[in-house]
């Protein structure tokens, strides 16, 4: 084994578990502050577009978060990290050009710089649903194929309780003003791949900050999705 090979897998220094869970414990309190923030402002303000001006912004604080509390960042921690992004990216891409993945969209302001038309951001946000949905599979005790469709059914929920906010507040517009059942199936399948790949691929996968953020977005979806009916 070279030299090179023998340092690839070095996990980060430990962390004393009363330091760790202090970390843990400010982490949440930020999310949890932004989120309620958001949902406040987004629910019940007169004026809901100065609150969207800060979701990329979400966005990112969420994802430094939650990728500080992932001990292993190896190489190809950091190659499922760009391989992700970028096929969530140009899925996207393929999506809205052809209407054969998800369905005929468009993408609206909210959610930033767009390339191509999508916003950048896409790619972060599939990168995070794939990685929390993937670690929180790794729970349960079956195989990793099984944990690959536990995972993908995961997002899809998240993707459930996402869309009626993101129709409201302009992320993305269906043609229509319908929903279609082929953006389920198509989330389904893109996130079973991407859930193979992510189960395949050699880093550890724990991360304490995950349960909660993942509860976290699928409260606040669902809440200002029942506020907003």
């Amino acid at each position: 084994m070279s030299a090179s090979e023998s340092t690839q897998h070095i996990p980060a220094p430990p962390v004393a578990p009363d330091t760790q869970q202090r970390r843990l414990r400010v982490a949440q309190g930020i999310l949890l502050l932004f989120h309620v923030t958001g949902f406040l402002g987004l629910g019940f303000s007169k004026d809901p577009s100065f609150y969207l001006q800060f979701v990329p912004l979400n966005l990112l604080l969420t994802a430094v978060l939650l990728f500080a509390f992932q001990r292993d960042r190896s190489a190809a921690f950091w190659g499922f990290c760009i391989t992700t992004a970028a096929v969530g990216f140009f899925v996207e891409v393929v999506g809205i050009q052809t209407g054969k993945i998800f369905g005929q969209y468009t993408y609206g302001a909210t959610l930033g710089l767009k390339w191509l038309g999508v916003p950048l951001m896409i790619g972060l946000n599939w990168l995070m649903l794939t990685y929390m949905t993937g670690v929180l599979a790794r729970y349960l005790p079956i195989s990793d194929f099984l944990r690959a469709v536990v995972a993908a059914l995961l997002l899809v929920g998240m993707d459930i309780c996402l869309e009626p906010v993101a129709v409201r507040y302009d992320f993305w517009t269906w043609a229509f003003d319908v929903i279609p059942l082929q953006n389920f199936k198509g989330w389904f399948v893109v996130a079973l791949i991407l859930q193979v790949y992510f189960n395949r691929t050699d880093f550890e996968k724990r991360n304490p900050l995950v349960p909660f953020v993942y509860l976290l977005q699928l409260l606040f979806f669902f809440g200002l999705g029942l506020l907003i009916r």
